[in-house]
Formats: C-alpha cells, structure tokens, sequence
C-alpha cells in the first residue's frame, strides 16, 4: 500500500522511527497476526512517545483514515489476551 504515516515533525528521529515501527507492527496484526508480546512493546514505546491518550486518539485516527487500519481493535485485544498468544486484527 501507497499511504504516508501521520508523525510529529518535532519527535526525534528515534521517535519517529519508533513510532513507524509501531505502526508497521499494527499493519502486520491485520495482515498476518503478530505475536502479543511484540505488539505490546511496540505500543509502550508508542506510548513512551505519546502518552496522552487524546494524543494516542489523534494519532490512531490519523493513521486510519491514512491505512485503513484501525490501531484500536489490535491494542484492545492484546490487552485482554494472554501472553503467547497472536493478535489477529480483521477489516
């Protein structure tokens, strides 16, 4: 797919990077499934980044409206999964 990821040009470019990782990590949780374990390390540094959670709206809005792949479903699910398990997002 063709799309821009929505960053902040005011985050570092460790940031940034990060953040994209993260979104990377969402994009392979609808495509394939992720392992728990790797989704949620890739959200608490997200959220190292953006830790307001009307920022973290923002930014999961953007990103869908961008992809079409809506962050929230693949957080809310490993939250309430075990570990080990895969987080399998569905469009």
């Amino acid at each position: 797919m063709e799309y821009n990821y929505p960053i902040d040009y005011d985050w570092s470019t460790e940031e940034i990077v990060d953040v994209i990782h993260f979104y990377e990590g969402i994009e392979k949780a609808y495509e394939r499934g992720i392992k728990r374990e790797e989704i949620m390390a890739l959200y608490r540094r997200f959220k190292e980044i953006v830790p307001g959670k009307a920022e973290e709206k923002k930014w999961f809005k953007e990103f869908k409206e961008e992809s079409g792949y809506d962050p929230y479903p693949i957080v809310r699910d490993m939250k309430q999964q075990e570990a080990g398990t895969n987080v399998k997002g569905s469009k």
